[in-house]
């Protein structure tokens, strides 16, 4: 990867409003994950998730299960560090986006199973995406380290 990407993917000039938007969403997204890839919090867990999947027509629903809570534990993970996190809130981006899909019949509004829960987490990760992870975030952390290398590479953020 060449040093610009590298340094765009990192790089944020944000302060606290980042680190404000990406933990309590980070924790949300991967406490549902969790649910789906190891049946936490009340969920199904692969097996379960898998079969309502496939009820749905996201086949194979296992696999989609899979997919669906490791964008939505890791990416998760990722948001609350702030480590990479223009990529993981890309995927968490995609992931609510297919999350919609499944509400939007329903209308809006939750109390109908409809999609503003989804919308909502979709508009912050698309947030994340363009701003980053901030000042105080792993991204931040590792271009000040690689800012201090001896080879210049790279200039701080």
């Amino acid at each position: 990867m060449n040093n610009q990407l590298f340094k765009f993917l990192l790089s944020s000039n944000i302060g606290l409003s980042s680190l404000v938007l990406r933990v309590p969403v980070g924790l949300t997204l991967a406490a549902h994950g969790s649910q789906k890839l190891f049946a936490w919090f009340g969920g199904y867990g692969l097996e379960g998730t898998g079969q309502w999947m496939a009820s749905i027509g996201f086949e194979p629903g296992y696999l989609m299960a899979f997919l669906a809570g490791s964008g939505e534990f890791f990416g998760g993970l990722a948001l609350v560090l702030g480590l990479l996190t223009r990529p993981a809130a890309a995927l968490t981006a995609f992931t609510m986006a297919v999350a919609m899909t499944v509400h939007i019949g329903n209308g809006l509004f939750l109390a109908n199973n409809g999609y503003e829960y989804a919308l909502t987490l979709l508009v912050i990760s698309i947030a994340l995406m363009l701003q980053g992870g901030g000042r105080y975030s792993v991204d931040q952390l590792i271009l000040n380290r690689l800012a201090s290398q001896p080879n210049g590479k790279f200039a701080k953020a």
